[in-house]
């Protein structure tokens, strides 16, 4: 029987020490592990509202491969910026009234503010506040001067970093031409667009466009026209949002826009799911579908996953 003692002690040994080691590991995954917060817009079929979004009726993908979801919930607290390039033509400002009624059409969880984008920066004419009556005073004929024909995506990536960073639900709302007159107005590839969209993935933030022509009469240009609304388009899909135009003329009217943008912000949920975003904190592929009949979901197709803790 003694010869059996040293091998029963050694299991015991083997057993005690996996069991320190089980917490340790478990301790090591967590520590190198970070959460990320997306938000996914829930749209139902023209003119239809969709039904409440469940956790369970949602899937979830990082890469290709399926993952749990950390917490789902409805949004509620919403920053809203109204970003308004000052290139404009100054006919845009016929449109404010309808802009005046969207903006105090606000729940009082939403809050709102006001810039223009000018020689490359946003200018703030009122930081974000729950008054939404003081942030519709904020409104103004754009300049349509020269020192506003620059870059709609700097002024955005200008006022991006600027954000305070927050959990809740973020969102931009853009009018502008979409032209980068800082880059050339004929150039098909624009880094300044990739930027935004990384910048606005980073933090969450939506960004939806209305286009309209600016003041420099440019509606002959149709090739720059077409690459600046493709430019518009891109960066609202891929922050999650959307773009709203009629070919490359004004429309008659806003109200149809933000009619549905209202019903948009109506129906958002925010995301959150754990992984490692290593040491530096990296963007992550992901999908967000569901199998509810008639109901889309829009989302980024990338998450912002910061730097492990």
């Amino acid at each position: 029987m003694n010869t059996k003692l040293p091998l029963r002690g050694g299991l015991l040994l083997s057993a005690l020490l996996l069991a320190a080691a089980g917490p340790l590991a478990a301790n090591s995954t967590a520590a190198e592990s970070s959460t990320a917060t997306l938000t996914v817009t829930a749209v139902g079929k023209k003119d239809t509202a969709p039904p409440p979004i469940k956790k369970d009726d949602v899937r979830f993908f990082v890469g290709k491969e399926r993952t749990q979801i950390a917490d789902w919930r409805k949004g509620e607290t919403l920053y809203l910026a109204i970003l308004i390039d000052d290139s404009l033509d100054a006919s845009i400002a016929n449109q404010w009234g309808d802009l005046k009624a969207f903006m105090m059409a606000q729940p009082d969880t939403t809050y709102i503010a006001v810039a223009y984008g000018r020689n490359g920066t946003a200018m703030v004419a009122q930081d974000f506040t729950k008054d939404h009556a003081l942030a519709a005073k904020a409104l103004r004929l754009p300049l349509g001067s020269a020192e506003a024909f620059t870059s709609p995506y700097l002024a955005l990536q200008d006022w991006i970093k600027r954000w305070p960073d927050s959990n809740e639900r973020k969102s931009i709302l853009l009018f502008s031409s979409g032209i980068d007159y800082f880059r050339g107005a004929f150039d098909p590839v624009d880094p300044d667009v990739d930027t935004t969209i990384e910048d606005a993935q980073k933090k969450n933030i939506n960004i939806w466009s209305i286009y309209a022509p600016d003041a420099g009469h440019r509606l002959r240009w149709s090739y720059a026209l077409f690459l600046a609304q493709g430019f518009l388009s891109r960066v609202a899909e891929e922050t999650g949002a959307e773009s709203f135009y009629l070919s490359f003329a004004p429309a008659v009217t806003f109200k149809p826009y933000f009619d549905e943008m209202q019903e948009h912000l109506n129906n958002q949920y925010l995301l959150t799911f754990v992984g490692n975003g290593s040491a530096k904190g990296r963007l992550e592929r992901v999908r967000v579908s569901t199998e509810l009949a008639g109901v889309e979901l829009l989302a980024a197709p990338e998450a912002y996953l910061p730097p492990a803790k």
